[in-house]
């Protein structure tokens, strides 16, 4: 099975300067349920659906299968998901042998600034960059799905 293993970050400093893409993304889910969640994403001009499982216990590790579909089809789908969009940009960072993925959320959840880095296993050490702040892994106020139907600009 293929598995997730995330850390999560606020971000409480400048990135943008360090960044060498950025992406617009609109996502919604299907399903948002905490032991499977089904999201279906447009990231610019692509499209994808992903299955997520439920975290383990630390939260820093879960199934994961996603599949690229066309941008008419995930306009399709979007319109089978349940209330609540989410919307930002994502800003991908290198950093050592790392990608860092900065996703900075407009509408509802602007303000928030969140970054996450994937490692090949649990016990891979990784130092953070100067911009990041408090780590958020676990925390399931922090999920997307969550933050689709408790904006945080709400909290």
């Amino acid at each position: 099975m293929p598995q997730e293993i995330e850390r999560k970050f606020l971000v409480t400093g400048e990135f943008r300067d360090v960044a060498y893409a950025a992406r617009q993304m609109a996502q919604g889910y299907i399903c948002r349920a905490p032991e499977r969640c089904v999201r279906v994403r447009i990231s610019d001009d692509r499209g994808f659906l992903t299955i997520k499982g439920a975290s383990d216990a630390s939260g820093l590790s879960r199934y994961e299968w996603e599949q690229e579909i066309s941008v008419a089809d995930a306009r399709e789908l979007m319109r089978l998901c349940e209330p609540g969009r989410i919307e930002k940009t994502r800003y991908l960072v290198r950093w050592g042998r790392h990608t860092i993925e900065v996703d900075e959320f407009h509408g509802e959840n602007e303000g928030l600034v969140m970054a996450e880095v994937e490692l090949s296993d649990e016990s891979e050490a990784f130092s953070p960059p100067p911009f990041f702040g408090r780590e958020v892994t676990g925390d399931e106020r922090f999920y997307n799905a969550y933050l689709s139907c408790h904006p945080y600009t709400s909290w």
